[in-house]
């Protein structure tokens, strides 16, 4: 691939995408040590990235005479809008297999854009072959999400735009799926300015292409599990992993935990809506699984479309990574009043009990114990070790489950 691929891919797109320009974080500098700025594709049209791949696709195959009467594809979700809407604004039906797994908010958008939908599989990889046996029934063109030169040119807009509004950027940092937002994106950084690193994350219940740059060739992963559903991929892309072996810098990876307590921290100090797979980027720069001190970074946001009934659960998960929510097992004697003064010792320390689980029937227990299985909001870790230090004091045994 050359630059005119990824400059003709933004001029198909500059009437169509959202201009986001990147916005800097007093915030996440200070937690990662750089100068570190948001691209916030999460604001998107679609609410992703994934709308430039496709609509890119589509328009270059209608600039070539190639104009599809029907496309199909296959999606976790965030391609499914992006083909969605390419194809209804240019006159085309579009048929998207979907994992039975992905978040009705997605279901519903692709739907809303004019696409039938078809449930099938347990993953992408599931919905992909069911979504080639369809192109393969019905002659409609099939969009692949992330395996093709124009929509990985489409993708690598985004690296024009950031090298745009922060020229002088030292190291970008990419979420990794199935490979084309990283390829694309480290591609056109390096046939711009050679000297920017890109480093790619991905989720460590999805890491075939940190597998695959690793080994140096194409590797595969037999299962995954991850709460980042847009990047969970068993079978990256052979041209996207081809095209990262070559151009991407660093691999790393993140933890759910991590993901989780990164979109808290979205929600509460920039007010962003970022979906599990859009926050491995910043996840990984301030976990310090990157050295970025002192250099002007940049993490994309790849996406922010999040169930709204998942949200609680992520919100939650984040607490118990950040230590703002513990959970506590107290053996005390089974008497009355014990747990009226536990219930003191919580309050005189400022905590708040929100969950509450009594065990009497523990094998391990005497005849006048039982174990108390609590959930507290802190303020943070050294609140909950305060906390833990006033319950010893007062006579309970309790540990952090």
């Amino acid at each position: 691939m050359n630059i005119q691929d990824f400059e003709q891919a933004a001029r198909r797109l500059s009437s169509v995408i959202h201009n986001l320009p990147v916005s800097g974080s007093r915030t996440f500098s200070e937690m990662s040590g750089a100068e570190l700025y948001l691209k916030c594709e999460n604001q998107q049209k679609t609410g992703s990235f994934k709308v430039r791949g496709a609509y890119n696709k589509i328009a270059a195959l209608i600039e070539r005479g190639e104009k599809p009467e029907a496309v199909v594809s296959a999606s976790a979700g965030n391609h499914a809008q992006g083909v969605a809407y390419g194809a209804s604004s240019s006159g085309i039906k579009a048929t998207i297999v979907m994992p039975r797994s992905t978040p009705i908010a997605k279901i519903s958008a692709t739907e809303g854009y004019g696409a039938n939908v078809v449930l099938y599989g347990d993953c992408y990889d599931d919905a992909y072959n069911k979504a080639l046996e369809i192109q393969s029934e019905s002659g409609a063109v099939f969009i692949h999400p992330y395996d093709d030169p124009d929509i990985i040119a489409g993708q690598g807009t985004i690296a024009l735009e950031i090298l745009r509004d922060v020229p002088l950027v030292d190291t970008i940092i990419i979420p990794a799926g199935g490979g084309g937002l990283l390829a694309g994106m480290a591609c056109c950084v390096k046939l711009i300015n050679p000297r920017v690193q890109v480093i790619g994350v991905q989720a460590e219940g999805a890491d075939a292409i940190a597998r695959s740059f690793e080994a140096g060739e194409l590797v595969c992963t037999e299962e995954i599990h991850t709460i980042a559903d847009g990047i969970a991929v068993k079978n990256p892309g052979v041209l996207t992993v081809e095209m990262i072996n070559q151009y991407v810098d660093q691999m790393v990876t993140v933890s759910d935990n991590e993901i989780a307590s990164t979109i808290l921290l979205l929600l509460e100090r920039s007010k962003q809506v970022v979906e599990p797979a859009g926050a491995v980027s910043l996840a990984a720069a301030t976990s310090g699984k990157i050295d970025l001190a002192g250099k002007r970074a940049a993490c994309v946001l790849s996406g922010g479309n999040i169930d709204v009934g998942f949200i609680h659960r992520i919100v939650e998960k984040g607490l118990v990574e950040r230590g703002r929510q513990i959970v506590i097992r107290t053996v005390m004697l089974d008497k009355p009043g014990s747990l009226e003064n536990f219930s003191r010792i919580v309050a005189g320390v400022g905590a708040n009990i929100i969950r509450v689980q009594y065990d009497r029937l523990s094998p391990s227990l005497k005849l006048d114990e039982a174990i108390l299985h609590t959930t507290c909001e802190v303020s943070g870790e050294a609140h909950g070790r305060e906390l833990l230090q006033k319950l010893e004091q007062g006579g309970y045994y309790s540990d952090i489950e």
